[in-house]
């Protein structure tokens, strides 16, 4: 156990990894050495950042708590704390269950972690971070909480309304990630195309991402978790007159049939998703879709799954991920639907349904053999150099392998050209 050293571990999503990043900021401040994520822990004190989002995610969250409530039991820790979305949503049935966590905050409170400590919150250090992700990139929330109303959905419970950061906050904070040597940013909320409608009642992130990307040592900007409906189209031709806007959009769609699409309360029908799908397609040649599908909500027939296929083939995004429905207490699926989708049929739908996206992603791939592409350089496995083009996102996405007889710097550019595929990677050769 090393003194004035603190562990901190984070589940779920990037805008918790952010909240992790600025607690790093204040423990350092403080004088503390801080590990994100070891593979071994050894600090004095352990902070577990939970995420509620589904099942499977509160089932994590709750083993990694209770093996660290068991290493403060034995004495190889001294300290264990616990904040995020778990206990944001369950504070006192985890106060209950695990007695040995010194203590538990939530989403939003864990400044006061520092105070108890005895320590000091520096507040001129608030828009400050102890970046987790190699240095050339960082992921920047933009906004918290969610105004939507989807069925199936938690997550407005756990965050509350929609709260826009201000812009010029927002640009200070990626001018000074510039001075450290990034390079690549990931605008990340709920919902970015709600930004700055609950200041000023006019949708901003188009403004927002024009004067991001005026930003000088901006070299890539990339846009998440958009929502369909009411969709702020003026971001269309941000996305396509500026090169360091990335041609990606993460778009989370959750189904195409209209019997779905209204039980889960998306306020869009299909015919309104493939016009809107249409249109970004017609405006931003090239761009690269990533969506998100979820499969076995209640009342989801087979007509409805057939729908969402041929939906999916008519559409070949070219990224997309699915979850299955899990019912959370609380939320309007859970209060008026009857979870009557068997576990077996939800699997099933799940596996089919990437079946088909995986045959659509190897087409898509095979179709970029013989490009030449900026590929940026993430790290060094083995043989190869592994980078991403500017249409995918770190962690989710596609990687470019790369055989080099020089060296490659990481967090630089390289013209490269595609020569191959492999599953759901690129192979690439420096020109």
């Amino acid at each position: 156990m090393t003194k004035k050293h603190v562990d901190i571990i984070t589940l779920g999503c990037s805008k918790n990894l952010v909240d992790s990043e600025q607690l790093m900021r204040q423990f350092g401040a403080n004088g503390y050495t801080v590990a994100h994520d070891p593979q071994q822990a050894t600090g004095e004190i352990v902070v577990i950042n939970t995420c509620g989002f589904i099942d499977s995610a509160k089932e994590e969250s709750v083993a990694m708590i209770l093996q660290f409530a068991q290493a403060r039991k034995t004495g190889k820790i001294k300290r264990l704390y616990v904040m995020g979305c778990l206990s944001e949503r369950y504070m006192n049935e985890l106060q209950n269950l695990i007695p040995e966590v010194d203590k538990f905050y939530g989403k939003f409170n864990w400044k006061s972690l520092l105070t108890d400590l005895g320590k000091t919150y520096h507040a001129e250090l608030s828009e400050e971070r102890s970046l987790t992700t190699p240095a050339h990139y960082a992921y920047i929330k933009i906004a918290e909480g969610c105004n939507r109303s989807c069925s199936y959905c938690s997550i407005p419970m756990i965050t509350g309304k929609y709260h826009s950061r201000q812009i010029a906050a927002i640009e200070q904070e990626v001018k000074q990630l510039v001075t450290k040597g990034v390079k690549e940013f990931q605008l990340i909320a709920q919902d970015l195309t709600y930004y700055g409608y609950d200041l000023h009642r006019q949708y901003q992130i188009a403004e927002l991402t024009a004067r991001l990307a005026a930003i000088e040592g901006v070299e890539w900007l990339r846009l998440h978790y958009a929502y369909p409906t009411h969709f702020p189209m003026d971001l269309l031709p941000v996305i396509r007159e500026h090169p360091n806007v990335c041609k990606y959009l993460d778009i989370a769609l959750q189904h195409s049939s209209n019997a779905m699409l209204k039980k889960m309360r998306r306020n869009i029908t299909r015919a309104e998703t493939v016009e809107l799908l249409q249109t970004i397609r017609r405006e931003v040649p090239n761009i690269h879709l990533r969506t998100t599908m979820l499969v076995g909500h209640p009342d989801e027939t087979e007509a409805d799954f057939q729908d969402l296929l041929a939906f999916v083939r008519e559409m070949r995004f070219e990224r997309l991920g699915a979850f299955i429905y899990s019912e959370e207490e609380g939320t309007y699926a859970a209060k008026h639907y009857r979870d009557n989708v068997p576990v077996a049929v939800k699997q099933q739908r799940l596996d089919e349904l990437m079946r088909v996206q995986e045959s659509i992603s190897a087409e898509i791939n095979a179709a970029k053999i013989g490009k030449n592409l900026r590929v940026i350089i993430d790290r060094k496995e083995d043989d190869f150099y592994i980078g991403r083009t500017e249409f995918d996102s770190p962690e989710v996405d596609t990687e470019v392998l790369i055989r080099s007889t020089t060296a490659l710097q990481t967090g630089n550019f390289y013209k490269t050209q595609i020569i191959d595929t492999q599953s759901f990677d690129l192979i690439g050769a420096i020109i």
